[in-house]
């Protein structure tokens, strides 16, 4: 037993020991990160003690401690809630078909601007793919909805192929593809950068072998440049699909009506309805809860299955 402890004392000297010289090697880099830390821990972790409100029927003028406790009511309440099976439903098809559309847009993006060896008009490209990511999403669901307006823009065009003015954003049937359009307009280009910098640092001996063994461009991109990004394109899909769930209200609230509410209403714009504006402080903490509990288990899976599958993973 002595020797053990004698042991574990001299592991923890060890580790305190190396923490020091590191610290004393790299101390400009230990203060930089001060702020960081400080930021997840006040902004991220000190905040999950709210948690506790969603075991609670919470009133602010009692506050924590005064608050009654109701145990797992407000999620019972939660899912047995008519709106809730509509609102889980329409929040998984609205990030299933924004994957599908969004998450393959800026990867081709990336090969098609890698391939261009015209430097003006690359640059040009990639920077009118960027600049809609610096407008702000009030100002874009705006032109959004003026567009789809029954005397906007795209109401001309449908007029030219032969369709009739409707008011698109009031039609249930229409919803999906706009939103998903909108976001796909206003992050192609931003989303393609951390594949072009991933591209740029691709070895040209790759190439040049690729080239003698006569592999055209098809080849180069499909056995070059494609297992290049690979690994971040890995990264990226684990973690939108651990996002899955937590969808802003933002653009929901700017861009839906109550007319199409059936296929528009997602968790966050329903939780915001219900826990801001009636003020219902615990129903709206256990829905957030719930929501970060499934957003685990898709990401833990997602990881799981892309380690399985690519030999990737984010741990």
């Amino acid at each position: 037993m002595a020797a053990k402890t004698i042991s574990a004392e001299k592991n923890r000297g060890s580790v305190w020991g190396r923490l020091r010289r590191n610290y004393q090697k790299h101390r400009g880099l230990y203060w930089i990160a001060v702020p960081i830390v400080l930021y997840f821990a006040i902004f991220k972790y000190l905040p999950m003690f709210g948690i506790v409100i969603a075991f609670q029927d919470y009133s602010p003028g009692k506050g924590f401690l005064g608050s009654e406790f109701v145990g797992l009511d407000n999620f019972v309440e939660f899912l047995t809630n008519p709106s809730a099976s509509r609102t889980i439903l329409n929040t998984l098809r609205l990030n299933f078909f924004s994957l599908l559309v969004e998450f393959p847009a800026p990867i081709i993006l990336a090969l098609l601007l890698n391939e261009v060896r015209c430097g003006p008009f690359k640059k040009t490209v990639q920077t009118f793919s960027y600049m809609p990511h610096f407008i702000s999403l009030v100002v874009v669901c705006g032109i959004l909805t003026d567009f789809s307006s029954s005397i906007g823009v795209f109401n001309d065009i449908a007029e030219l192929l032969g369709f009739e003015r409707q008011s698109m954003l009031g039609n249930v049937d229409l919803y999906l593809p706009l939103y998903i359009g909108s976001s796909l307009w206003q992050g192609v280009g931003w989303g393609s950068i951390l594949y072009l910098a991933t591209l740029s640092g691709t070895d040209p001996n790759l190439y040049e072998a690729a080239v003698i063994d006569g592999a055209g461009r098809w080849k180069q991109m499909l056995y070059v440049t494609l297992p290049t990004i690979v690994p971040i394109m890995v990264l990226q899909l684990i973690m939108r699909i651990g996002s899955m769930m937590s969808t802003g209200a933002e653009k929901t609230i700017l861009l839906y009506s109550p007319l199409i509410y059936e296929k528009a209403d997602i968790i966050s714009s329903f939780v915001y309805r219900r826990g801001l504006q009636e003020m219902d402080f615990s129903f709206g903490s256990a829905v957030g809860l719930f929501n970060s509990v499934i957003n685990l288990i898709l990401l833990v899976s997602a990881n799981w299955f892309a380690k399985k599958i690519s030999g990737e993973s984010m741990w």
